[in-house]
């Protein structure tokens, strides 16, 4: 049985998924960061890495529409997506447009396809806090895909 606690790691097995992963390249160090720890984090649970899909977007707000394309690419062409991505509150209104409007568009694509994505686009109130959350957070997003697959393939 999948569990939710990080020792469980050992349990998921995604030797059989398809994951797609977008990535945002707006605080692009962030985002490398985000993106080499899901990654590796991917391998470790035993997603083969050419069933991985990687893509860049310009940023957060594009991220939902990337995602949608690829939930609907294809019948089952992938069993989760991964959202990568990284929101630096300014001192303007700026940052909550883009933090809400972007978590709303992937929860969107999420529940409108029937497909789990895990959202990894941080939302920090400075550089330091992203750089201190890129690494755990990138392989969070990989654990929860993988384990979101998983459980949907049983429910199904």
């Amino acid at each position: 049985m999948l569990g939710a606690d990080k020792g469980q790691t050992q349990a998921l097995d995604g030797q059989h998924l398809r994951i797609g992963v977008v990535q945002a390249r707006f605080n692009e160090g962030v985002t490398n960061a985000l993106r080499d720890a899901c990654l590796a984090e991917l391998a470790v649970l035993g997603v083969k890495p050419e069933q991985i899909v990687h893509v860049t977007v310009p940023g957060a707000l594009e991220v939902p529409l990337a995602l949608q394309a690829m939930a609907r690419s294809g019948d089952g062409q992938f069993d989760a997506l991964i959202a990568l991505g990284c929101i630096v509150r300014g001192e303007t209104y700026h940052f909550e447009l883009v933090a809400n409007e972007s978590g709303a568009g992937v929860t969107r694509v999420s529940l409108d396809n029937a497909v789990p994505i895990a959202n990894a686009i941080l939302t920090t109130e400075n550089m330091p806090q992203a750089v201190v959350r890129q690494v755990e957070k990138g392989r969070d997003a990989a654990r929860v895909a993988v384990e979101m697959a998983l459980l949907q393939e049983r429910l199904a």
